[in-house]
């Protein structure tokens, strides 16, 4: 059984670090493309970051940019998100995903996904 899972939410103050981790089972995700999205009350699912298999390209979503870094480990089939200077909108619920390739339906929520975790819960506190 595969399973995407995510670790690392919780409550910080605004301005902030935060690690986020996903770990991945039941089959290797070294051919994936890896990356994050969040969901804030109310709104819709949004891409925050991803990165490719091979090369490991990486994309940012513009409201992150400057403050993600993503990072990706294949020998132990996981992904991370460290996120510094957090602010009050990026209080969300982050998601882990999984598919074949990056394309443009990561802009659109991640439409296609192979592969989802359940989530973590970030709350950003002014």
């Amino acid at each position: 059984q595969v399973q995407l899972v995510e670790s690392g939410g919780g409550l910080v103050q605004a301005g902030g670090p935060l690690r986020l981790s996903c770990a991945a089972s039941g089959r290797t995700f070294s051919d994936y493309a890896m990356g994050w999205f969040r969901q804030a009350p109310g709104k819709e699912r949004e891409f925050v970051a991803a990165i490719t298999w091979g090369v490991g390209t990486i994309y940012y979503a513009d409201s992150v940019k400057g403050r993600a870094t993503i990072s990706r480990d294949n020998s132990k089939n996981s992904v991370y998100l460290q996120m510094n200077s957090l602010k009050p909108e990026d209080t969300a619920v982050y998601y882990c995903a999984a598919d074949t390739s990056f394309g443009s339906d990561w802009y659109r929520g991640g439409l296609d996904m192979d592969y989802w975790g359940e989530g973590t819960l970030v709350t950003v506190s002014s």
